[in-house]
């Protein structure tokens, strides 16, 4: 991999100790510290990072992992943490289709979209996070994205190494130490929410815990489409004669986002995600899910209203993405407060389905927080199961 060798070469550093190399040529050492300080990087000239080099040191007997240091690993195996601004697409491609391929195959997602789109911002180099290198390999990155006040982290993941089945979580949780240290000592970021879909419940969340971050377990579930699931789902309601059942049309934009907003007021995925509070944030987080890639492709067809008579309002949503030729995934489901506990949920859900089979889709996916009792029950009645769990992350000091 190519580094602009202006900026000078690598040195070996010596155990706990934290070394920047600059365009001028000499060392400072900036702590002695088993810690980067990932905000000072980004606060630094980026012609003057070059990288930061961690020597990884075994456990200590008896002690618990120290933030920032790889543990498990042969004292002489060394990992770069670098500035992911540094890398282009080019550089970050082979890792990126490893993770399509996992996504693939555990979730039956396909991640080309959500990969293509990443890549083109790579090549901006304005994308903030950190790449981790073994012996100059990439083996993993994070990054993350600022919403005003807000911070997300977008990903992390990790290659597998010979090394052991440890290797991975280990980079995993070493680069979201660094992103957390980066966003927790930026001005102005007092709020910090990611959502990991890819990596099973309480893998990364020493991280995060440590930074008082609160977690949240939510649950990835699948609904057989091919015949295959079960057969005792309980009968429909009919719709009530004030409302119409209908696909999405592009007039129900705004709508919508005074119905999530107001179907979200005090919920607890509000709490987990903070566009829910809002009209305005609602139609941002609509904005994303109807004209962007990233979680999935907007299938209008897939996507269900419950019209009131005025049909300026609407009583109930369901949004569908495609996320794979042959698979839907439920990005929204809301049922306004006067219309709750009769039934329109499921209506919205066979609707979706029915949709589905009838274009030969093999299944419909969605999340759901695990303490949404409700819901889940819901879902499980409807025939939906549990193939995956992960954490959302929150840190939030804002003052309400």
């Amino acid at each position: 991999m190519r580094i602009d060798t202006a900026w000078g070469e690598l040195v070996p550093l010596r155990p706990v100790e934290v070394l920047l190399k600059t365009h001028w040529k000499h060392a400072r050492l900036l702590r002695r510290s088993p810690t980067i300080s990932a905000a000072l990087l980004f606060r630094m000239p980026r012609r003057a990072v070059h990288s930061v080099k961690l020597s990884l040191a075994a456990r200590p007997a008896g002690g618990a992992a120290r933030p920032g240091i790889l543990i498990g690993m042969t004292p002489a195996l060394q990992l770069e943490i670098l500035d992911l601004r540094h890398f282009s697409a080019g550089n970050l491609r082979p890792i990126l289709e490893a993770e399509s391929r996992l996504w693939n195959n555990r979730l039956r997602w396909d991640f080309t979209a959500s990969a293509n789109l990443l890549l083109q911002y790579l090549d901006s180099h304005v994308l903030p996070g950190y790449v981790a290198l073994e012996n100059g390999r990439i083996v993993g990155y994070v990054f993350c994205v600022y919403e005003g006040d807000k911070a997300v982290i977008g990903d992390v993941f990790a290659l597998p190494s010979s090394e052991g089945s440890d290797f991975a979580p280990e980079v995993e949780r070493s680069l979201l130490g660094h992103i957390v240290d980066l966003l927790k000592n930026s001005p102005g970021i007092d709020r910090i929410e990611s959502q990991l879909l890819l990596h099973p419940h309480g893998s990364n969340s020493e991280p995060l815990l440590q930074a008082c971050f609160r977690l949240y377990e939510r649950l990835f579930m699948e609904l057989d489409l091919t015949g295959g699931g079960r057969q005792d789902v309980p009968p429909l309601p009919s719709v009530p004669e004030d409302l119409e059942l209908r696909p999405w049309r592009d007039a129900d934009f705004n709508p919508a986002g005074h119905l999530i907003a107001e179907a979200y007021r005090g919920h607890l995925d509000s709490f987990i995600n903070d566009q829910y509070r809002s009209v305005p944030g609602s139609l941002r987080f609509l904005h994303n899910i109807v004209r962007f890639p990233g979680c999935g492709f907007f299938d209008p067809a897939a996507s269900w209203v419950l019209a009131g008579p005025d049909r300026a309002q609407i009583a109930g949503l369901l949004l569908c993405s495609r996320v794979r030729e042959d698979v839907g995934h439920v990005t929204q489901i809301c049922v306004s407060p006067r219309r709750r506990h009769l039934g329109l949920g499921a209506l919205l859900l066979a609707e979706c389905t029915r949709e589905l089979a009838r274009r030969s889709f093999q299944a419909l996916t969605l999340t759901v927080t695990a303490e949404n009792k409700n819901a889940v029950d819901l879902y499980r009645r409807r025939g939906f199961v549990t193939r995956h769990s992960f954490d959302a992350m929150v840190w939030d000091q804002r003052k309400e």
